[in-house]
């Protein structure tokens, strides 16, 4: 069993930078796959960005090169370094970890970004 925890998220002005972590538990968080997903209000949840377990990254068009998204196997963490921030990038943020079948989400964070 995988718990995933988020932290991170605030209020920030648009064009500020928020920096979202997702510490894992258990022994298999080197092989999962990880990503990061996020719903605004009266919207499906969508992939913001993902990571494999050998380091490629992926990311949605809406935050190419305005976001990051890092792992240290062996802290158990990802992280998603935001920049350059939007207020349509205000949502709530979820870590997600998947490996075959299994998926595993965390509770989610929030991110506003407003003047």
């Amino acid at each position: 069993q995988v718990q995933l925890v988020e932290s991170g998220g605030g209020l920030v002005q648009p064009g500020g930078s928020l920096r979202l972590s997702c510490a894992a538990s258990g022994r298999i968080f080197s092989i999962l796959r990880m990503g990061w997903y996020r719903q605004a209000p009266g919207k499906e949840r969508e992939l913001v960005a993902r990571i494999l377990s050998g380091g490629s990254t992926d990311y949605a068009d809406s935050v190419k090169g305005r976001f990051t998204i890092s792992r240290d196997n062996a802290k158990n963490s990802v992280y998603l370094q935001m920049n350059s921030l939007k207020p349509e990038d205000t949502a709530v943020y979820y870590c997600r970890g998947s490996i075959a079948s299994s998926v595993y989400w965390g509770q989610g964070t929030q991110v506003t970004v407003s003047s």
